[in-house]
């Protein structure tokens, strides 16, 4: 089966309007439909990790630059969106593959790799190294700095170029409409 893919690498800018549609439709396969369209938008705006098999786009995971206050310092973070797998090609690794890429760009390009992870998704990025934020998640609000309960538990960060995070510091993320992280 590996002979057959095909991985490719590219900015949203570059994507065509067919890569946009498989991508959601791939999307909101893998999520069962609960993929708004700003969750959509949230992964727009950065490189690209592609998947192909014979039968089309095999998986996809982006990664788009966010900010982050973390010890009194804003970070350039590379945050992990859209990561998916097609149904009848999940468990073969592929997933795997299409992270690869995406911490290969978060360890040259950011201070740090972040990301908000489903329960299966958590496994993939616990084994890869990712690790659970024990910390404080909160978001730079249009009222302030307002704090992401709900977050906390579900966030996995990566170090990269700024070396790792101090856990007792919380992380305090820009704003973005629809869910913040």
């Amino acid at each position: 089966m590996t002979a057959r893919l095909r991985l490719r690498t590219a900015h949203t800018a570059d994507l065509a309007p067919a890569d946009l549609r498989d991508i959601r439709a791939l999307l909101d396969e893998a999520f069962h439909g609960d993929f708004t369209d700003e969750d959509f938008e949230h992964g727009l705006g950065g490189m690209h990790a592609l998947l192909h098999d014979a039968a089309g786009l095999a998986a996809h995971g982006a990664v788009v630059m966010r900010r982050a206050r973390h010890a009194g310092r804003w970070r350039r973070i590379g945050y992990v969106e859209a990561v998916a797998v097609r149904a009848d090609v999940r468990r073969r690794g592929l997933g795997g593959r299409v992270t690869e890429v995406l911490e290969r760009i978060v360890d040259r390009a950011y201070d740090a790799g972040a990301l908000s992870a489903s329960e299966e998704g958590a496994r993939l990025y616990a084994a890869r190294g990712w690790r659970l934020w024990p910390g404080r998640i909160c978001a730079l609000g249009p009222g302030g700095v307002v704090r992401l309960p709900e977050e906390e538990g579900c966030v996995y960060v990566r170090p990269a170029l700024a070396g790792p995070l101090d856990p007792p510091d919380e992380l305090v993320f820009d704003w973005r409409d629809g869910d913040v992280l």
